[in-house]
């Protein structure tokens, strides 16, 4: 899995962001991350082989297992990533607000007819992949699944029906603070028109 296309789009002169180096073996871990580029969107991403496999949510995760969030592939990102939260500047790829939304280690939980895990390389490939998540926000069973299985298209993320499934719960809504710094995104954005401003020399630092 490569990092190039990531690299590609963006001015690593100019954002935050990581470029992306190796990684040490450890247990996998997934991040959920809100970005307010041209659209609002939830960014979810699952830490596989070395890279953070991606996906755009616009509506957010759900607990619900009758809702099916629709889900869009993005390319790769570093593993780095994972602890990104600022402000993209104007100009660059994405630009725009991002926290940390959750984040916490996910375990492989899809069997083959023998009982065998399947790797998450393959069920990427497969266009169905099965993990249980234990976040701060979100715990047990979710499934990502391809919606045209000819290789192309788009995803769907769906939560399932175990103990931990809650129809009555709406954490994108009603939890909207970043678990690293308890910041909403709109704090986040705010703060980083504040820092620019004192970088021009427009505003006063204390």
């Amino acid at each position: 899995m490569s990092l190039e296309e990531y690299r590609e789009k963006r001015d690593f002169r100019r954002t935050e962001e990581p470029a992306g180096k190796p990684v040490e073996e450890g247990e996998p871990f997934f991040v959920i991350q809100e970005h307010d580029a041209s659209n609002r969107h939830f960014d979810f991403r699952l830490e596989v082989d070395g890279v953070l496999k991606s996906w755009a949510v616009p509506k957010g995760p759900s607990t619900d297992p009758s809702e099916q969030r629709l889900a869009i592939p993005t390319e790769d990102h570093p593993v780095e990533y994972a602890d990104f939260e600022g402000v993209i500047p104007e100009g660059e790829y994405g630009a725009g607000p991002v926290l940390v939304w959750d984040r916490g280690p996910y375990r492989n939980i899809r069997e083959d007819d023998d009982g065998e895990l399947v790797p998450l390389t393959k069920q990427v490939e497969d266009g169905h992949i099965t993990v249980r998540l234990q976040g701060e926000k979100l715990r047990g069973g979710y499934a990502l699944i391809r919606t045209d299985f000819r290789g192309e298209g788009n995803w769907i993320l769906v939560k399932m029906d175990d103990d931990e499934a809650d129809a009555r719960r709406n954490p994108v809504s009603t939890e909207p603070e970043s678990i690293l710094s308890g910041r909403t995104l709109d704090e986040v954005a705010a703060e980083g028109r504040d820092g620019e401003s004192d970088r021009d020399g427009s505003g006063e630092t204390s």
